[in-house]
């Protein structure tokens, strides 16, 4: 791969930030991401304020409300949206699940799921079901990977009960990018419905990945986190709503951070906006710690020029395997995102294969269903250490 030396040069330094990078050779992006350097300063800093001015004060207490509002602001700008639709989570599993619990289900309602979900949301989304008599239906997004359209498959499973579709941008498994708009245009405006159907995207892939705006989208749910494409720390996320069905959205967990007081410190109503799901005290250090991370990444370049070098980098990973005999890659063209996975036709297992990588320095992970091995590129991954992996899986099988 033939990239100018300035322009690897580039690259390098900005690898400086990223400590975690230099004694291995890492493809676990999509499990988490490597902490920058200055995102673990802004954490201990943070800390340091806390305990210097606090850690409960009024002058402590208006410096967390500044930075929370911070980082709010950072990602929604990443999102391409406003400041308002942003509820800061732990990470996207509590996104998720203020959403899932935040509709008023009603029995004979069905959600309609893919059968590329995490187990995490697959689990939530059948307690709903036996909690409040809703049904499951299971839209087979999976054969779309290399031919069909996601969409007509979609809407193939659409009724005129169905409530909510849930369904992951970014595939964790495959690395498909579904058409996020789309399905989004055909949900609202499905014609044998009587009301909207609502769009719940887990985008633990797609956030700090994708080159996004949301608002074009029209999602009408949005959960995301921090610790991966991001490389902030583990604990930090969020959810973005849509304005136009925030008001049909009811907390599950409520506390002080999501409802206005009078004077007599007693509880009035809810507020109106993102901050309406959030609950209590959390671990604000780690808000600036993901706020670091973000602006190094912004530092390098915007969202679009990290997408593309991340779509060049896995193309030449993806051409790379594609060239073993013994190797199959689930996606027969070039991957859309960072994330790369295939099969080895091999007498070892692939849980040996990744074992034997991880002893030579080599980080990637294994997806069960399908049985695959994933490894993930990011923006700052060099070409050098894609042809090492390449090497190094070539001698193991």
């Amino acid at each position: 791969m033939n990239y100018p030396q300035t322009f690897l040069s580039e690259v390098q330094q900005q690898r400086q930030e990223f400590p975690g990078l230099i004694n291995k050779v890492y493809f676990n992006f999509g499990g988490q991401g490597t902490l920058p350097r200055s995102g673990l300063e802004a954490i201990i800093d943070a800390h340091n304020v806390l305990q210097q001015q606090g850690p409960f004060s009024i002058k402590v207490n208006d410096w967390i409300r500044q930075k929370t509002e911070l980082l709010r602001e950072a990602i929604a700008q990443e999102l391409g949206v406003e400041n308002s639709t942003i509820t800061l989570t732990e990470n996207v599993t509590s996104g998720c699940n203020i959403a899932l619990w935040g509709i008023d289900w009603q029995p004979g309602d069905r959600i309609l799921m893919t059968d590329c979900e995490h187990p995490g949301i697959i689990a939530t989304v059948e307690e709903i079901a036996r909690r409040f008599q809703v049904e499951i239906d299971i839209c087979p997004i999976l054969n779309t990977l290399n031919e069909g359209d996601p969409v007509e498959v979609i809407k193939q499973q659409l009724t005129p009960q169905t409530r909510l579709v849930v369904l992951s941008h970014l595939l964790w498994n495959t690395g498909q990018v579904l058409p996020l708009k789309e399905i989004s245009d055909l949900c609202h405006h499905y014609s044998q419905s009587d009301r909207p159907i609502l769009v719940l995207a887990d985008a633990a892939q797609s956030a700090g990945s994708l080159a996004l705006n949301l608002a074009e989208t029209e999602v009408d749910f949005y959960a995301f986190t921090g610790h991966k494409w991001f490389c902030g720390p583990a604990g930090v996320g969020g959810l973005y709503i849509r304005p136009e069905i925030f008001e049909f959205v009811n907390p599950t967990f409520i506390g002080w951070r999501g409802i206005n007081i009078d004077g007599k410190g007693q509880p009035i109503d809810f507020k109106q906006d993102g901050t309406k799901f959030e609950v209590a005290t959390s671990s604000y250090p780690q808000y600036e710690g993901l706020r670091a991370a973000i602006a190094v990444h912004n530092n390098w370049g915007n969202s679009e020029r990290r997408y593309q070098q991340i779509c060049q980098l896995s193309e030449y990973l993806w051409k790379g395997l594609s060239e073993i005999s013994a190797i199959n890659c689930l996606k027969n063209s070039p991957p859309e995102a960072g994330l790369v996975s295939f099969t080895v036709n091999s007498n070892m297992s692939h849980n040996s294969i990744v074992q034997k990588l991880e002893n030579q320095g080599f980080f990637l992970r294994t997806i069960r269903n399908p049985n695959c091995i994933r490894a993930c590129v990011h923006y700052f991954t060099l070409p050098d250490e894609i042809e090492q992996l390449i090497k190094a899986i070539s001698a193991i099988i």
